[in-house]
């Protein structure tokens, strides 16, 4: 596996190296956008890490370009902006999936490798011509989605519809192994095609709590 990892911060560029190549990956770097680009021009990769503020090019034009010459491949955002515009934006433009600063280690690795087993898997499915339906039974409509990449969607669905009882967003991140923002605007298209439905749970301390359900089988 290869993984392409795109930051301005030299110290970043080492650290995630040591952990990818740690946890078996080879390694390609890139100090910004346009010189990320450049190496994603010249090999093959598995994942993209995209560090958000760069010069020359930011981490959303990056994510951009990177789109145009690959649909499928996973592009994780480095990022210590948690603000949901700032995810959605990302999201609208081909981001799949985000990685908070500071890096752990543990959640870097495991985020990485959901995102190449899915990536295999829509891969695969892909080759055997198997696009107009899931085993899962989803409609073809659901993944005509901007910002919400089919595996991702694929993933979250199929937790939501075995887990058996109302989770809350925390829990559902917790479970798949996505970011939270990930989760959220997933979540928010699928109430919004009436897949999801949201159930308020009351606590003895505290604010009440949303819970999600899949509904519509």
């Amino acid at each position: 596996m290869r993984i392409l990892v795109i930051d301005d911060d030299a110290t970043v560029r080492f650290m995630l190296g040591e952990i990818c190549e740690a946890a078996g990956w080879a390694v390609e770097m890139g100090s910004n956008g346009k010189e990320g680009l450049d190496v994603f021009n010249i090999h093959k990769f598995d994942v993209v890490l995209v560090d958000y503020h760069m010069p020359e090019m930011d981490g959303l034009v990056t994510v951009q370009e990177i789109r145009k010459l690959d649909v499928e491949i996973p592009i994780l955002v480095l990022t210590v902006d948690e603000r949901q515009e700032i995810a959605d934006r990302f999201l609208d433009n081909g981001a799949t999936d985000f990685a908070l600063k500071p890096v752990k280690a543990p959640d870097l690795i495991s985020r990485i490798q959901l995102h190449i087993r899915l990536s295999q898997l829509t891969r695969s499915a892909h080759s055997h011509n198997r696009e107009q339906r899931t085993d899962d039974g989803l409609e073809p409509g659901l993944y005509a989605i901007k910002g919400i990449g089919k595996n991702t969607l694929e993933h979250i669905v199929k937790y939501l519809r075995t887990v058996g009882e109302p989770s809350t967003i925390d829990q559902i991140t917790k479970e798949v192994g996505l970011a939270y923002p990930t989760v959220y605007r997933t979540l928010t298209h699928l109430m919004q095609k009436g897949k999801v439905r949201t159930i308020i749970s009351y606590q003895k301390v505290g604010r009440p709590k949303n819970r999600y359900e899949w509904f519509n089988d």
